[in-house]
């Protein structure tokens, strides 16, 4: 039996699901597209290759080998996009709590099940189908649970709008000793560099009481000046639109000074390093092209 436990985004990580790119099927069609970076990768012909995707998940999957985590891997569906297991569940302390995505993954969660199985049943549930939630919208900080929503009456025009107001809701009811504040997130179908999918990727809190914080990311400033006035200025790295289009708030950490990130994020691995992380890099920008990174391909199980 798995003893789930996550309380925070940072903890020592014990087990986790990553996702997988194998038979990871052909470029989508422009109308398959989920989000603004994917289209524009596959209308300019740079959308990533399998084995591309492959070698990077590998890279991932030797750190977490190297720190002795317990590591699930999908069951392999032919050619079914399986690299972002973050929006098909979480947890939250003991409990797995499923995500309702957009219909046509729900064989994902499918592929899963093998480690559902292995957990206490009452600790698994599932929201009723009017709650829109997604991993990728929910970050825990102990007694805080954030979640990134979208406000905006057009919320069902928006394929990238993932998490809505009956979600914040639904995991309310699900903790009522949390503090629970939603984050209004500026969302775009065109222009990937305004458009943040999920939560994770305008903030994220490492080691005990830092940040990786975009702050046009927020569609209200309030929100925004509330995770500054709960961190404190000081301990926030803020990245620019650009950093943000390639994903460096997308980071994942095993430890609270163990960080897993993009080789290619300088700034951020320097800031890192000298703010005493130690960073593990790792190539991950072709899976980046999808308008995911290393958070968006973790599912953790147990942290200490």
């Amino acid at each position: 039996m798995l003893q789930l436990n996550v309380k925070n985004e940072t903890s020592r990580l014990r087990a986790v699901v990553l996702g997988t790119a194998k038979s990871n099927g052909p470029t989508p069609t422009i109308e398959e597209a989920y989000d603004p970076k994917s289209l524009e990768h596959i209308l300019s012909g740079t959308y990533p290759t399998e084995a591309d995707m492959i070698h990077e998940m590998e890279a991932f999957n030797a750190v977490f080998e190297k720190y002795n985590i317990h590591i699930f891997r999908p069951q392999i569906i032919e050619n079914y996009n399986q690299i972002f297991v973050r929006d098909i569940g979480f947890v939250i302390d003991d409990v797995f709590i499923k995500a309702n995505i957009l219909p046509d993954r729900e064989r994902e969660l499918d592929a899963i099940q093998f480690v559902i199985d292995q957990m206490n049943p009452n600790k698994v549930v599932r929201p009723p189908e009017e709650v829109h939630i997604e991993g990728g919208d929910v970050i825990l900080w102990n007694d805080y649970i954030f979640i990134g929503t979208y406000k905006g009456s057009d919320y069902k025009d928006y394929i990238t709008a993932r998490t809505n107001m009956q979600g914040v809701n639904y995991i309310k009811a699900l903790f009522p000793n949390k503090i629970i504040k939603e984050f209004d997130l500026v969302k775009s179908k065109i222009e990937a560099r305004d458009n943040a999918l999920h939560l994770d990727c305008c903030f994220q809190p490492i080691g005990n009481n830092k940040g990786i914080i975009y702050k046009s990311g927020f569609r209200e400033e309030s929100d925004y000046l509330y995770l500054v006035s709960l961190f404190g200025k000081e301990n926030l790295f803020h990245i620019t639109r650009d950093e943000m289009y390639h994903m460096n708030s997308n980071v994942f950490s095993i430890a609270p000074d163990v960080v897993v990130s993009e080789k290619n994020f300088t700034r951020l691995n320097d800031w890192l390093r000298n703010n005493g992380f130690t960073v593990e890099e790792i190539p991950y920008a072709e899976i980046a092209k999808q308008e995911g990174l290393l958070r968006c391909s973790t599912l953790p199980l147990i942290r200490d």
